[in-house]
């Protein structure tokens, strides 16, 4: 088990609390931060969308189908299934010559409430283009085709594009592939099992790239990191943390969130990286971790973090929205020595 990283107050008593692990990494890779395990095997979930889309740049499959900032943000994103994610998921589908049902994500109601409600009222049921992961599924339809691929399977590991992840995964972690525990995510694809260090390390790679031996493979890391900031609001959408991470720090942070608790960000102007894992998977302690984390490193400042304050220090609602609790970051970073 973790540290405690994370309260939740009912009036001024602690009622619930959440633990954890974090791992922060410098430009070499190194650890300069941690708390809990950061060596903890952590399955990376949906923060592994950035890295699971390089195969799809690096390989000129994305220039093939003329796809664009927001297109590639959208296969990197957990969206909220809002008609602009939509629409665009759609686009780029359209532009392969593929339609929604070649993916193998399943389908599940929006994330983003009003989406929801508004699909209720049409009379209309929910599709996989609302799965938070279909542009990354579209994604790897279009990286199929352009390697002459069969599409039926894509999702499974030892087809031609998860073997192009699972290796650039290899690289970027610094990892044998023995050393890498294999699962099957929510949306039918591999997920990966890695030390949590190795997770900000990608993350880190992602930040600043220079560390990156392969030309091709360097330029799609930032192609990828340039469209997640430019385009944040396909990575997630409104009223989420990825997105209003990457506007209160424009063009400073990539951020990705994944099920389970896991949360990973790097730094553009520092070349740090980050990631967290709640040990219960409660997302409602992940937020709260991230921008403390971000406080304690000294990598936000006031302004940004007053943005930010609803994620950093959410309020505990009752039925009738009143106030009644919050949910606080109780944790000090543990910093290497001469790192601070």
């Amino acid at each position: 088990m973790g540290e405690r990283l994370v309260v939740v107050k009912r009036g001024d008593q602690i009622e619930s609390e959440h633990t954890g692990h974090i791992a922060v990494v410098d430009a070499s890779g190194e650890l300069i931060a941690s708390l809990g395990d950061p060596r903890r095997i952590t399955f990376a979930r949906s923060t592994l969308k950035p890295l699971q889309a390089i195969p799809l740049v690096q390989s000129g499959a994305s220039e093939r189908f003329l796809m664009s900032a927001k297109d590639i943000a959208i296969c990197c994103g957990s969206h909220n299934g809002e008609e602009r994610h939509v629409e665009t998921v759609l686009s780029l589908l359209s532009r392969i010559g593929l339609d929604e049902h070649r993916l193998c994500c399943g389908a599940h109601a929006p994330y983003d409430g009003a989406s929801y409600e508004a699909l209720l009222a049409q009379g209309k049921k929910p599709t996989v283009l609302h799965n938070n992961c279909s542009g990354k599924h579209a994604g790897m339809l279009a990286l199929a085709l352009h390697l002459h691929s069969d599409i039926e399977g894509y999702g499974e590991l030892q087809h031609p594009v998860q073997q192009r992840v699972f290796h650039t995964l290899c690289e970027l972690a610094e990892l044998l592939p023995e050393e890498i525990q294999i699962g099957t995510d929510g949306c039918n694809l591999p997920t990966f099992g890695v030390p949590l260090h190795k997770l900000a390390r990608v993350f880190q790679l992602f930040a600043n790239p220079n560390g990156i031996e392969s030309h091709s493979l360097k330029l799609a890391v930032r192609q990828i990191a340039a469209s997640m900031m430019e385009q944040p609001e396909m990575v997630g959408g409104s009223d989420v943390l990825c997105t209003d991470l990457m506007n209160a720090l424009p063009h400073r942070i990539i951020a990705k969130g994944g099920a389970e608790g896991v949360y990973c960000m790097g730094l553009v102007d520092k070349g740090i990286g980050i990631a967290l894992k709640i040990d219960d998977g409660n997302y409602r302690a992940a937020y709260p971790a991230a921008i403390e984390t971000l406080t304690q490193l000294g990598l936000i400042d006031q302004r940004e973090k007053q943005l930010l304050h609803g994620y950093h220090y959410p309020p505990v609602t009752n039925r009738s929205g009143h106030i009644v609790g919050g949910i606080e970051p109780v944790f000090s970073l543990h910093f290497e020595k001469g790192a601070k």
